[in-house]
């Protein structure tokens, strides 16, 4: 492990503990050179899969993409990090049941419907992104929707 604030390749694990979930392992470290110490959070990669664009183009799956459209649209809102990290956990298992490629339509209207869930505000904001709202009219439409 490379140390963030020195850069050299000399790190030590202080303490190893599983997260809340099971989902990762939390180390503790210090660099061994310049006694910085730090966290890092491991987990096993299940998500190796390919996004199919509206286009047609292939891109490989980004978890860090998706939490920071999420994050985006739950900016000043009362939601926990361990409800995000939950709700990308439980989408990115459904998305690789659908084998080694999967629609970007597929991400952006899960990724929707868990925050309907979630948080109806945030909810409205990413849709209005996602969905590329052009004027009021649609957004009345939409938030008349989530009322019903």
């Amino acid at each position: 492990m490379i140390c963030p604030k020195c850069k050299k390749d000399s790190t030590r694990v202080l303490d190893s503990r599983e997260t809340e979930g099971h989902k990762a392992v939390r180390r503790r470290r210090e660099c061994e050179h310049c006694k910085h110490r730090f966290t890092t959070f491991e987990r096993v990669e299940l998500t190796t899969f390919i996004v199919v664009k509206k286009d047609g183009t292939r891109e490989s799956y980004d978890r860090e993409k998706v939490a920071k459209g999420i994050w985006k649209s739950l900016e000043k809102r009362k939601v926990t990090k361990d409800q995000v990290t939950k709700i990308i956990d439980a989408m990115e298992e459904r998305w690789g049941q659908f084998g080694g490629e999967v629609p970007s339509k597929m991400i952006g209207e899960g990724i929707m419907e868990a925050l309907k869930g979630l948080d109806e505000v945030a909810y409205i904001r990413f849709a209005s992104v996602y969905r590329q709202f052009k004027d009021l009219e649609t957004f009345k439409k939409e938030v008349t929707k989530l009322l019903k």
